[in-house]
């Protein structure tokens, strides 16, 4: 299958995770992603272990597997001059340019989005940072897990104040870095298309804490319109009820209703389809005001039972429900295997991409790469 960015080339001089997830990204749909890798060293998640894949010399921590298909690797010293020079010619060769120093940092080196723009004014930069380009927090670093904090993420993660032991959590992935990448990613598919049409490139600014505000979603919303700052709530939902986890004869099991429809076929699965025009519960704003009372009754009755047979009852019900699967059982899952979500590349096992097109899956073949692969064929390709 043609993939949609066959052609297009990105200089990636990103590392740890959001950069890199973009870039993979990019390399899922097709483009030749070049990464540019200290010497010796590498992208810092090379080392970032255990576990391990690989011994020796060849060892490289899963952490870097993860966010790295599909890419080559290229060790190029930044810091020498002929270092330099070679990156400065690798991206006039290039579509893109990721990269996430700190601001201003690759202008010593003639690699800052004004130099390479002032060259080749169709080259799309994109810079990932901790809070952007500009205004009075620009010059700090920023991280996956400060930024959840700092962002307001942390706030609404985690269990309630009267809960022993509550506190606030952050997200068991970073999803800040995550979220980063795939709204950079957006940026720069659409400065490609833009590009198409005017000739032009673009410059991009990514900062993880915008991207952590932007992910407040609804919760900035309620902020917003209702004037009352949002709290953690564990696994309940502060907009509908019931939508958590609720204990059942063996393990708990998520029931997440999302309408009054919903909630009437499930008052009535649990034998009480009174409560469907109940004026308690009739409607989403009355069960949110009845919240305690209503999850009290769901309950009582779900304890009678296992998870599983209640699962299997929803299910045929058209009730949204599921387990809370451990990783080994997320990814054991019917549906995983079915979708070809695991992947199995020159003895790493690795997930692979979500995303198909015409219903052919997009993610890339080419394994993570070992620090400095492809040196040679890269850095031949300038003479080509």
């Amino acid at each position: 299958m043609t993939r949609p960015l066959d052609g297009i080339r990105v200089l990636d001089l990103s590392r740890v995770l959001a950069g890199p997830w973009c870039t993979q990204l990019l390399a899922d749909l097709g483009a030749d992603v070049v990464k540019i890798e200290r010497p010796g060293q590498g992208d810092d998640t090379r080392h970032w272990g255990p576990p391990w894949h690989g011994e020796g010399d060849e060892r490289v921590a899963a952490y870097f597997l993860a966010a790295n298909r599909g890419k080559r690797s290229a060790a190029i010293d930044l810091a020498s001059p002929q270092g330099a020079e070679q990156v400065r010619a690798l991206a006039e060769r290039s579509d893109v340019v990721v990269e996430n120093f700190k601001v201003g940092a690759l202008a010593k080196y003639g690699l800052d989005a004004a130099t390479l723009r002032a060259r080749d004014p169709r080259l799309v930069y994109a810079s990932i940072t901790g809070f952007g380009q500009d205004g009075p927090r620009a010059a700090q670093a920023g991280y996956d897990f400060m930024i959840q904090g700092q962002a307001g993420l942390m706030s609404i993660t985690g269990l309630p104040d009267e809960v022993a032991n509550g506190g606030p959590l952050r997200a068991g992935v970073a999803i800040v870095d995550l979220f980063t990448g795939m709204y950079t990613a957006n940026a720069i598919l659409a400065a490609l298309v833009r590009r198409g049409t005017t000739g032009e490139g673009a410059t991009i600014d990514s900062a993880l804490f915008d991207c952590g505000l932007a992910l407040l979603a609804n919760q900035a919303s309620n902020y917003l319109v209702g004037g009352k700052e949002p709290s953690r709530q564990g696994n309940t939902h502060p907009n509908l009820v019931p939508y958590q986890p609720f204990a059942c004869a063996d393990l708990p099991l998520i029931i997440a209703v999302g309408n009054d429809r919903q909630f009437a076929a499930l008052a009535a699965l649990l034998g009480r389809a009174e409560w469907g025009s109940d004026p308690r519960f009739a409607t989403n704003a009355a069960r949110i005001a009845n919240r305690a009372e209503l999850v009290a009754a769901i309950e009582a009755i779900t304890r009678t039972r296992p998870a599983a047979f209640w699962y299997e009852a929803c299910e045929r019900a058209g009730i949204p429900a599921g387990p809370i699967n451990g990783i080994a059982e997320a990814l054991a899952d019917p549906q995983a295997t079915h979708r070809a979500m695991l992947r199995e590349m020159e003895g790493m096992r690795l997930l692979g991409g979500p995303l198909r097109l015409d219903g052919e899956r997009l993610d890339s073949d080419r394994p993570p790469p070992r620090l400095g692969q492809h040196t040679a064929e890269i850095l031949a390709e300038l003479d080509a």
